[in-house]
């Protein structure tokens, strides 16, 4: 007999799953909605910040496109795995669903405590407050430069900046519209992405048109450089925060009309979209700038745009990095609060997280828990160091989830697969071994960040073992 859930046989659940039961969330997204959830997703404000602070790491133009490739064959390789989990458990939940079968109770509850500590609040306040630092392009004094107030804290002083103001109120917003209707956030997530994928499209094309067409392409490794593997190691944490997200489409199963079509689909078209505009902007920061102008420039896209057709291009730039983040924004608070969801219908947190709205059709608690831990991690911290948070966390479960698709192959053959991860055996490895290296380097360069991400995460086990004793 396979084991059960909530009572349940297992092979009985799955199939169920794919249907809609009374108190079950609607499933209103189709293809074409799923592939852009993907790309709303992961194209955020960090295209158009990140590769600048990266050359502050690695020396030459050459190795941050690499950075940018590596970066996309990783997540290419992790969607075709996820792919398979995803169909297999066709419900709201995501990762959450895979530890949890492939783990056990105790490691799926981490995550999702971690998700609600650090990844998904933690990512969600970093992108707000990447969009609150284009917004001060148009309005200075909300700039992150303009200090409101500060607060002594034993040996530091945390700062209140006023672009935190911006942050804050844009979670806000879209926590309020995923709280009334979950089908009117997705219709914003869509239209906001097409908006955004057509405004990047501007950069590729004003660098064959104004670009110098004459960028510096030093030697992938050259002279004199020392220790560049750990420097391309933590260049690429930019990188994977960049994509990041992806993998959060599965949270969103239990609303994806058929699922065990639709998710491979869409996880897959969407990840190859995602990487060939990486690639491509990047290329084309590369043909507006030299290595100097770019190294350590935090609106690099905004100085690109400014350099090959003047400021008017800049100013347009800076208004699809306005709807790029906050579409991103967006999508990310449509499935964040599915995990919490998920884990207290499991029974493993607050019962009113589990709970629909009567009228809306909503998971309204768990969408205002959502929005109030991710309005705290905004006022909390820079963007370089949110995003080290979000990034070393998301490396850690991630790396179990990829492992995760081994484990189920062994412990429940029994389950019927539609989807099979394409490349398995060797794909599956090639997502776990590169974010495995990843990790540790992150571990061992950015100790202070990694450790404080680990600590949060450790906070959760008192919290399982106080839920489990309710249970009882």
């Amino acid at each position: 007999m396979p084991p059960s859930v909530n009572g349940k046989p297992e092979g009985r659940e799955i199939v169920a799953s794919a249907s809609v039961a009374p108190g079950d969330l609607q499933r209103h997204i189709g293809i074409w909605g799923a592939t852009l959830l993907v790309i709303g997703n992961v194209i955020g404000s960090s295209i158009f910040l990140v590769s600048g602070t990266m050359l502050e790491k690695i020396p030459s133009a050459s190795l941050l496109i690499l950075s940018w490739v590596v970066g996309g064959v990783l997540i290419l390789a992790g969607a075709l795995t996820y792919a398979e989990m995803a169909v297999m458990y066709p419900r709201s939940g995501g990762l959450y669903i895979f530890l949890r079968e492939a783990y056990g109770p105790l490691l799926a509850f981490l995550f999702g405590w971690a998700c609600l500590l650090v990844i998904l609040t933690g990512g969600i306040a970093a992108i707000a407050i990447g969009f609150a630092e284009y917004f001060s392009y148009f309005f200075p004094w909300l700039s992150s430069s303009h200090v409101l107030f500060a607060i002594p804290i034993a040996h530091h002083v945390l700062l209140f900046t006023a672009n935190k103001i911006t942050a804050v109120t844009a979670i806000l917003l879209l926590g309020a519209v995923n709280y009334v209707s979950a089908r009117s956030s997705n219709r914003l997530n869509a239209v906001l992405t097409v908006a955004k994928v057509l405004g990047i499209v501007s950069l590729p094309l004003l660098a064959i048109f104004w670009g110098r067409a004459h960028p510096n392409w030093i030697p992938i490794v050259p002279s004199g450089t020392t220790r560049l593997g750990a420097s391309f190691g933590v260049a690429t944490i930019g990188v994977l925060w960049a994509y990041d997200g992806w993998q959060y489409v599965p949270f969103a199963a239990g609303e994806i009309r058929d699922p065990q079509k639709n998710i491979p689909k869409a996880l897959t078209l969407g990840v190859l979209l995602v990487v060939a505009i990486y690639v491509i902007v990047n290329i084309a920061y590369v043909y507006a700038l030299s290595f100097e102008e770019m190294r350590g420039v935090v609106r690099v896209g905004e100085k690109a745009a400014t350099v090959m057709a003047g400021a008017g291009a800049g100013r347009f730039l800076s208004v699809t990095v306005l709807t790029s983040a906050f579409g991103c924004c967006a999508a990310w608070m449509l499935v964040c609060a599915r995990v919490f969801f998920a884990m207290a219908r499991d029974g493993a947190f607050l019962k009113s997280v589990g709970s629909i709205h009567p009228k809306y059709g909503t998971p309204n608690v768990a969408v205002a828990l959502t929005t109030f831990w991710a309005v705290l991690f905004a006022f909390s911290g820079s963007y370089e160091q949110v995003y080290t948070y979000v990034v070393f966390g998301g490396l850690l479960f991630g790396v179990l989830g990829g492992a995760a698709v081994f484990v189920l192959r062994y412990r429940r053959p029994e389950i019927p697969r539609v989807y099979r991860a394409w490349g398995y055996p060797i794909i599956p490895a090639v997502f776990i071994l590169g974010l495995g290296a990843l990790l540790v380097n992150t571990l061992f360069e950015k100790p202070v960040e990694s450790l404080a991400g680990l600590a949060l995460i450790a906070l959760g086990l008192p919290a399982y073992f106080y839920w489990r004793q309710k249970r009882i």
